[in-house]
């Protein structure tokens, strides 16, 4: 992969995961892996993704012993799937918080002053995009792999370093 491509996979990768937003968050807790459905903010500038969460959950002491966690984005509509792995962090940042606070976070908390609320940042290390240009496409193109024996042309797969 040359330069130009590897720049603009990573480009592809936060933008897909900024347009999707919701991604399934991996953890281990020393036996078996977690996961669940969370919001994210993506800060391609920082170089990291943020999620709202609460300190009640299992999730904050998952990541205090195992931080290296994993993330995916799905757009099932479209065939676009983006997977992060990297080092997460806890947070009781109060001003990213409010930075952070959106309608959606209303649905679980009254309010950003709310104590129970932390902040996971993510701060991934690498990341695999799956970028299929539609399921018309796809379906045409396995379909005429199919009868020709050859191999579908289904979208780009690429892994990248962050």
């Amino acid at each position: 992969m040359t330069g130009k491509e590897h720049d603009d996979h990573v480009a592809r990768v936060w933008e897909l995961a900024e347009r999707i937003g919701i991604a399934m968050f991996v953890t281990w807790d020393g036996a078996e892996q977690r996961a669940r459905p969370l919001a994210a903010t993506v800060e391609k500038e920082e170089g990291a993704v943020y999620f709202l969460t609460d300190v009640s959950g299992e999730k904050d002491d998952q990541i205090a012993e195992f931080p290296h966690v994993s993330v995916s984005f799905a757009d099932h509509k479209k065939s676009k799937y983006v997977a992060l792995s990297g080092k997460a962090t806890i947070l009781n940042d109060r001003a990213k918080i409010k930075d952070l606070w959106s309608p959606f976070a209303k649905a679980w908390w009254d309010s950003p002053e709310d104590p129970a609320i932390r902040v996971i940042k993510l701060v991934p290390a690498d990341a695999e995009l799956w970028d299929s240009p539609g399921r018309i496409v796809t379906t045409i193109s396995m379909l005429a792999a199919a009868v020709t024996g050859r191999s579908p042309k289904i979208g780009e797969n690429a892994k990248v370093t962050l």
